[in-house]
């Protein structure tokens, strides 16, 4: 009997054994074995806890670093070699939320990593300095990417031990101090990007001890002093890009032994002198941009060798004299010169008498603002851009140069925007030349305007027009007001507000001129296909009303958006007018257009800088965590930072540009938010320049027909200032609110949204706007005040009638101190009434407000909103006419409010636009 029972036992425990035996070989094929030898197994544990110790300290998520997996096999990023980790890429990545609330640069445990070779940070928040020990840690790294990390501090001296470094990236960052000279011992060192940073102070000399070296970028700094002339011991350099800086002096000669260089590009500085002769032997660059500097002097033919392969040559904003020497005409591959904005004179060379330049027929060429004389000659053939304006060329225009040429402020003849008689005779008497005086023979004048006799008539011919024309202003006055009488009838019997508006689209400025000077780079439709894998789908952000926008990277690894322009839809010239529009404005809170490719004919491509928070309709919200897709929005003071960087730009250009440019095309996927949530202004192809004044006086809207209030002489809807301070009044309700596509749409949906929100915005009761504020927000009662002022500015903006909106540098004086437009007009309203504050920007911005309280309906809020209304209302009353830029009649108590708070007409292309926001 104990025998059989010892015999169960025993099967049972065979049973378990074979049961063990199995789960154990099933869960070794899932996962490889770990390394068999006792170093190799003990390497494969040690570098798995530091994997481990680094995912805590930086806050990485499970779902790209699972903790129970391999790290070899599962985990995002990582790269292994013979079961040892040797590359590192967590571009992009984001933390967890308790890693959000405290995160640091904190990557000790990589010291345990003895075998990487690869760490790629870039994109990876890593706020704070470079850790020094980080120099003595990765002895055998070869490429480290700290791109846009928001790093800040200095660049530690121990970075000199790495000296396995092959790539070193640490742009677009907030690094201070000096460079430190220890990077000239990374001997294996080829590419170096420090650009976009703060850094100061002179550039090492023991950089010429970088024989490896191929790309050196150290862009939009602050360095100063000399180029050093060790740089010409460089023998593979081929980018070189110093631009942005305050490098100063001469050029050593020394870099013309550079002659590997393809780009050099040293614009923005402030070097002297003028080029030296040895960049003769650079004759595999393509691409010299020396503008923005103090060159002077002539510019010698000696420097353009017959063999170079010279594409781009930027000289704008020098001090060059003399005339651009034949040889420059002579290179073969030559197709975009800029030489605005210098001292350069003499006849223009015709290129058509030997042939030359017989192989460009897309290029650019600008001479804007020299003193360029003699006649037009057919090299503007050559060119799908020419711009010669404010030089002294005379003579008749001839048919070819009627199209693509920029002529403006000289001295042609039937010619609009032309120099005076005067300055041109004097100019070509100066240079000993003979001036056609515009046609007229030698030696005459225009007949005088003055005389007795003469004046006498024109006075009896005034006074018999003024006469006629005072009749006629009666007539006009008069058949006003019947029909104003009429439609006021015909108003109330329907019930509406402010009449029917236009629906026609505002006319686009005609675009005549191309002018691609000052703005990037010339790609080439394979770069276009590489940046952005050949416009595959994956890569599409969205289709945009005149094009479709694609991500992109180019080689160097910049970020990029690459717009597409859409054939054969009647939208294929809107690049001319983005292109026209960058050349006549120029603002740091546009978005900045890096480059184009317009020769291909494929279509027709913008580039532009890529935003990493995109636009404010998909910024304001952003999940949190993938991992339970919570909502995160932006906080007060980030908002309100948007909303002024959006007025600024706004406010520049209505009334920094002449004539004022409107955008027409102003809401929240308009408004690009960079890596720090600075405004850049984007979706820029609806732009044009205003018709009249949008704030005219009262006399000039008496005039003004009733059906053509928004009109212009084309007789379509006319664009002006007053229709962008309406939707920029929608952002800020979208800030304030939390209610994202108000400013998207003009639907009647849009309209009922605001008749709900706006009786909410009350000067006179602060209370009232918790009702609307965008719960997800936490504010104090200091805040609180700052959301009421800012809810009040948007009010103000959305009065119905354009004529009483305010001006955009009201709004950006209101929103640059929010405090005080609720302080001083709820807390001392009577102080601006009086007759010395009728000049100020409160009172400017609170005689629109008083006009808005009174046409825009309160019947949709509660009963203490009529009554606060009501007195909004009275106040307005009796302040008279104090009103900004003929306000209007304020006795407005007695008056029909109008229910009409969505004035403006409903463009066609506003209901078929996609918002791109570029």
């Amino acid at each position: 009997m104990m025998m059989m029972i010892q015999m169960g036992i025993n099967n049972n425990k065979f049973v378990i054994f074979l049961l063990l035996s199995l789960l154990f070989n099933t869960t070794f094929q899932q996962q490889p074995p770990p390394p068999q030898s006792p170093s190799a197994l003990f390497r494969f544990r040690a570098e798995r806890a530091a994997l481990l110790q680094l995912r805590s300290s930086l806050g990485l998520r499970s779902k790209q670093w699972p903790i129970k997996s391999n790290p070899c096999v599962n985990w995002v990023g990582i790269s292994c070699q013979n079961g040892s980790v040797i590359g590192i890429n967590i571009s992009g990545f984001k933390r967890t939320r308790i890693g959000n609330k405290n995160p640091q640069f904190a990557v000790d445990s990589l010291a345990n990593l003895t075998n990487l070779v690869s760490f790629n940070a870039s994109r990876f928040v890593l706020p704070g300095s470079i850790p020094d020990g980080l120099g003595f840690q990765l002895f055998k790294i070869q490429v480290l990417d700290l791109r846009f990390c928001q790093i800040s501090g200095s660049i530690p001296f121990s970075i000199g031990n790495l000296t396995n470094l092959v790539e070193l990236y640490l742009s677009d960052n907030a690094l201070t101090g000096t460079i430190p000279s220890s990077l000239g011992q990374l001997s294996r060192l080829s590419v170096l990007d420090l650009s976009r940073n703060t850094l100061t102070g002179l550039i090492p000399s023991s950089f010429g001890s970088l024989g490896n070296l191929s790309s050196l970028d150290m862009s939009l700094n602050y360095l100063s002093g000399v180029i050093p002339e060790s740089f010409g011991n460089l023998p593979n350099l081929r980018f070189l890009n110093l631009s942005g800086n305050s490098l100063s002096s001469s050029i050593p000669t020394q870099l013309g032994n550079v002659t590997s260089l393809f780009v050099l590009d040293l614009s923005s500085n402030t070097f002297t002198g003028t080029l030296p002769l040895e960049f003769r032997r650079l004759t595999s660059l393509q691409r010299l941009i020396v503008g923005r500097n103090m060159f002077s002097g002539n510019l010698s033919g000696d420097l353009f060798a017959s063999e170079s392969k010279l594409q781009s040559l930027v000289l704008d904003h020098n001090n060059f004299t003399g005339g651009l020497p034949d040889e420059l005409w002579s290179l073969p591959s030559l197709s975009f010169i800029d030489a605005s904005v210098n001292n350069f004179t003499g006849p223009l060379l015709n290129l058509d008498r030997n042939g030359n330049l017989s192989n460009v027929t897309s290029g650019v060429l600008n001479l804007s603002h020299n003193m360029f004389y003699g006649n037009l000659m057919p090299v503007l053939r050559r060119f799908i851009s020419v711009d010669l304006s404010y030089n002294y060329l005379q003579g008749k225009v001839p048919d070819y140069a009627r199209g693509n040429v920029s002529l403006n402020r000289n001295c042609l003849r039937n010619t609009t925007s032309q120099r005076s008689m005067q300055e041109c005779a004097a100019f070509y008497s100066s240079k000993g030349l003979s001036f056609d005086n515009f046609g007229l023979p030698n030696g005459t004048l225009p007949p005088p305007r003055g005389g007795h006799k003469s004046n006498k008539k024109w006075i009896i011919l005034a006074a018999v027009l003024g006469g006629v024309g005072l009749v006629i202003l009666l007539a006009i006055i008069v058949l006003i007001a019947v029909v104003c009488c009429r439609k006021r009838r015909a108003t109330s019997q329907r019930g509406t507000g402010v009449g029917p508006a236009p629906t026609a689209a505002a006319p686009q400025p005609t675009v005549v001129v191309m002018d691609l000077s000052n703005f990037g780079d010339s790609f080439t439709y394979q770069q276009i296909l590489a940046a952005t894998d050949d416009l595959n789908d994956a890569n599409l952000i969205k289709h945009g009303h005149s094009g479709d926008l694609f991500r992109g990277v180019l080689e160097d690894g910049t970020p990029i958006v690459v717009k597409r322009f859409h054939l054969g839809s009647g939208k294929e010239d809107g690049y001319m007018v983005e292109l026209d529009f960058f050349r006549k404005v120029s603002h740091s809170r546009l978005v900045p257009l890096l480059g184009h490719c317009l020769d291909n004919e494929n279509g027709k491509f913008l580039i532009y800088q890529y935003m990493p928070n995109g636009d404010l309709s998909g910024s304001l919200y952003r999940i949190s965590d993938e991992d339970d897709d919570s909502l995160q929005s932006l906080d007060w003071i980030t908002r309100l930072k948007i909303a002024f960087g959006a007025a600024e730009v706004l406010s520049f250009l209505h009334h920094d540009c002449s004539p004022p440019v409107v955008h027409r095309d102003v809401q929240a996927s308009s408004i690009l938010l960079d890596d720090k949530y600075e405004v850049r202004l984007g979706s820029l192809s609806e732009v044009c320049f205003q018709e009249g004044d949008s704030h005219s006086n009262r006399f000039t809207r008496l005039l003004r027909l009733p059906q053509t209030s928004e009109q212009g002489a084309s007789g379509v809807a006319t664009a002006t200032c007053a229709y962008d301070v309406y939707c920029f009044g929608k952002v800020l309700l979208e800030l304030v609110t939390g209610k994202m596509g108000i400013s998207a749409s003009n639907d009647p949906s849009t309209k009922e949204l605001l008749d709900g929100i706006l009786p909410y915005i009350n000067i006179y009761d602060k209370e009232l706007v918790t009702n609307i504020v965008d719960p997800s927000l936490i504010i104090d009662e200091d805040l609180l005040e700052e959301v009421w002022a800012m809810a009040v500015v948007a009010r103000s903006c959305l009065n119905p009638k354009p004529a009483r909106r305010p001006l955009m540098r009201y709004v950006l004086k209101a929103l640059e101190n929010p405090l005080k437009v609720v302080r001083e007009e709820s807390g001392s309203s009577a102080r601006l009434r009086t007759p010395s504050s009728r000049g100020s920007w409160n009172a400017a911005l609170f005689s629109s407000w008083r006009q808005s309280s009174a046409d825009v309906v309160t019947g949709a809020g509660p009963s203490s909103l009529k009554r606060s209304g009501t007195s909004g209302s009275q106040s307005g009353s009796k302040s008279g006419s104090n009103g900004h830029n003929g306000g209007g009649d304020h006795s407005s108590s007695n008056r029909k409010q109008s229910k009409d708070v969505f004035p403006e007409p409903l463009d066609v292309q506003d209901e078929e636009r996609s918002k791109d926001g570029y």
